[in-house]
């Protein structure tokens, strides 16, 4: 029994690092440190720093995290970069709940083995729960902002504009490498998303190599390591102890306990969805068994939005970069948050 659970906590480990490293975290680790290292805090301070306006930064912050494809894991280093960039708090966890919950790539594929009037609450029901998210890790550590707030507006950087034209093409096509894979390649060998991931990165490496000095690399370079030494070796483990507990939890069980509207099932479903490792798009073929199996809508929902959005390596790799306390307070929020929502909506908008 313990060669087995070990064997499955391998092969969870085996396959992530297989298909989800080069092409996923690679880029997006680089794509933070960029952030960090060239683009402008107080651009960042303005727009969506604790002290800009909430009506503006928390909109900007949900609705561009949409175009960004990414899972609970390589979510992290994108979103702890415009953290630590000078963004705050609520942006920032907000981003890091919407890319993975509700991007545009997982929508779609939704669509079309769910249906549109699941689409439609995947997407009203992440942007209430961003909302709420970043009000409430704004409110819960507002003394913790403003101290923030204080150590980046004592060092401001020189210039105003939010990167030079360089840096922004550089970011863009850092965006290109992370989000081209998963846009570009849809089905057909694992290797076919390698190819677009090489491609797209030695073109950007070109053109770092040729618009930024060797210091400015070198700086760059170095910011990526950080991410790369704090988050990686937790995601290793995350995923590791995540296949062990899915070769223990038995699937009479979930088909059993997940079956209609009420708040239990919507309950079980949130727990089993943020503790299980959910590559992008992966979440939907899955639900889509699940249902066919006796699932309910709401209970449904609910994993889809917490499936993406949290995971066991999500948490300690949040809980090593923000914080324990900023992790243990994002995810019972999102746990109550994805409850309350696959209820609601188990008994008001799929019962029509």
């Amino acid at each position: 029994m313990v060669v087995e659970l070990l064997k499955a906590g391998w092969l969870a480990l085996e396959e992530y690092v297989a298909l989800h490293v080069l092409t996923c975290l690679v880029p997006a680790f680089l794509l933070a440190g960029a952030m960090v290292t060239f683009v402008s805090r107080e651009t960042i301070l303005q727009y969506l720093g604790a002290q800009a306006r909430k009506t503006i930064a928390f909109p900007l912050a949900a609705g561009s995290s949409f175009f960004v494809a990414a899972c609970s894991c390589t979510v992290i280093p994108v979103s702890s970069g415009l953290y630590y960039g000078g963004a705050g708090i609520g942006p920032a966890f907000i981003l890091l709940w919407v890319a993975p919950a509700a991007n545009i790539l997982a929508l779609v594929y939704t669509g079309a083995i769910l249906g549109a009037e699941m689409v439609a609450a995947r997407i009203v029901s992440a942007l209430l729960v961003a909302f709420v998210v970043g009000a409430v890790m704004v409110g819960v550590f507002r003394s913790e902002e403003q101290s923030r707030t204080t150590t980046f507006a004592a060092s401001p950087r020189p210039s105003a504009a939010l990167a030079s034209r360089g840096s922004v093409l550089l970011i863009f096509l850092l965006v290109v490498t992370l989000l081209a894979p998963n846009y570009l390649v849809r089905e057909g060998p694992y290797l076919h998303k390698v190819y677009v991931w090489a491609v797209s990165t030695i073109v950007t490496a070109l053109y770092a190599w040729r618009v930024k000095t060797r210091q400015e690399l070198v700086a760059w370079l170095k910011e990526t390591w950080w991410f790369v030494r704090i988050i990686f070796p937790l995601l290793l483990v995350g995923v590791f102890v995540v296949g062990v507990v899915g070769a223990l939890l038995p699937p009479a069980w979930v088909q059993r306990w997940l079956g209609g509207s009420g708040l239990l099932p919507s309950l079980l479903a949130t727990l089993i969805g943020s503790i299980s490792y959910f590559a992008t798009m992966t979440e939907a073929p899955f639900v889509h068994t699940l249902m066919q199996m006796g699932m309910g809508k709401g209970p449904a929902l609910a994993l889809l939005l917490t499936g993406p959005g949290l995971s066991l390596p999500n948490w300690l790799a949040i809980a090593r970069v923000f914080g324990p306390r900023k992790a243990i307070v994002y995810v019972l929020t999102i746990i109550v948050l994805g409850t309350l929502v696959g209820w609601l909506a188990g008994q008001f908008y799929f019962s029509r």
